[in-house]
């Protein structure tokens, strides 16, 4: 079985790592643990044109983010692993948007499944920014596992 596990190191995220780490995975079983991060200034008003001072600033925002996102893929493959010890795990970090990403990734990895955590947003915030985890289960051409964050009593 081949499956990817997308995380953005956001609390629904840790709930879908914990999920999969949780599941009695067979050996044999490749796990592919993806964080897709976009440009932090990509919305940025002319943040294609900045100039030098700024520019510089640009590049290690780039860099802290793909920093950040490449921690995130190595803690979570520790905490699968460490559960799953028989499994075959490899990370990966892309740069671009997590929608389109995700689901290029699960295609050339020939995924039987996806895991993912849902946003949290509700209807109106679904409505207006629209939701990788629901994107991804419209158009995925592989089963998706969907983890909601148990609410904490």
């Amino acid at each position: 079985m081949k499956i990817v596990l997308a995380i953005d190191g956001s609390k629904f995220s840790r709930a879908a790592i914990n999920e999969l780490a949780a599941m009695r995975l067979l050996g044999g079983t490749e796990v592919c643990i993806l964080s897709v991060f976009e440009n932090p200034l990509l919305t940025a008003p002319g943040a294609a044109t900045l100039g030098s001072p700024l520019g510089n600033y640009y590049e290690e925002a780039v860099s802290n983010a793909r920093k950040s996102a490449e921690t995130i893929v190595k803690n979570a493959a520790k905490s699968v692993k460490d559960k799953n010890p028989e499994i075959s795990i490899t990370t990966e970090v892309i740069h671009g948007l997590p929608k389109s990403a995700i689901l290029e990734k699960s295609e050339n990895f020939g995924a039987d499944l996806i895991v993912v955590g849902s946003q949290g947003h509700g209807a109106f915030s679904r409505f207006l920014l629209g939701s990788v985890s629901q994107s991804i289960a419209m158009h995925a051409s592989c089963s998706v596992l969907i983890v909601r964050k148990k609410s904490e009593k």
